[in-house]
């Protein structure tokens, strides 16, 4: 019984985050800062991907379209990128680390390296799983940023929030991930 209940308290624990972070922050979105990112690592190699302008909104421009929406915005958080949304996404990183640390894949216990309708589907070959979740992620990443937010930017905080978008967003994710899972997970 107490694992079939770890889904409910990690859910009222993620709900719980959502609802503080609304509260007394912003809503949480991440993957726009992982275009930050990216933008810390070009601005590395390129002098001249954000400068500062006075004449911009934020004091800072990029000849680069996206890092230059909204007034240099996302230029701004390239050039001083130790605020709330980059440290939130160190954080997820390190707590991600500190899980797989504490609580990861161990001997004798199959499903914590791949659970069992993975393995009846595909076999016993965590490597084939890491592979397939890092190219889905990938994927999902680029969706996020076609579409201006990610799953909790638009799900998650835009539910939150009661925002119709988040709303219709989740019923599109979930009309697209249902199918999409009985098609890949289809018994024998």
């Amino acid at each position: 019984m107490n694992g079939q209940l770890n889904w409910f308290k990690g859910g009222l624990l993620l709900g719980a985050a959502f609802l503080l972070a609304v509260a007394f922050v912003k809503p949480i979105g991440v993957s726009t800062q992982f275009v930050i990112a990216d933008g810390i690592v070009w601005n590395l190699f390129s002098d001249d991907i954000v400068r500062e302008d006075p004449a911009s909104k934020t004091g800072y421009a990029s000849p680069n379209s996206y890092l230059n929406k909204s007034g240099g915005k996302y230029a701004k958080n390239v050039a001083n990128p130790v605020n709330y949304s980059f440290i939130f996404i160190i954080a997820m990183v390190a707590g991600a680390l500190l899980s797989s640390r504490l609580g990861g894949p161990r001997a004798g216990v199959p499903d914590r390296s791949a659970p069992e309708v993975w393995r009846q589907r595909f076999g016993d070959r965590p490597g084939l799983r890491y592979a397939t979740v890092f190219f889905a992620g990938i994927l999902v990443l680029f969706g996020a940023r076609l579409a201006g937010g990610c799953t909790s930017g638009h799900m998650m905080s835009g539910m939150m929030q009661t925002s119709l978008s988040g709303y219709l967003f989740a019923a599109g994710a979930f009309a697209a991930a249902i199918p999409a899972a009985v098609l890949v997970y289809t018994r024998k």
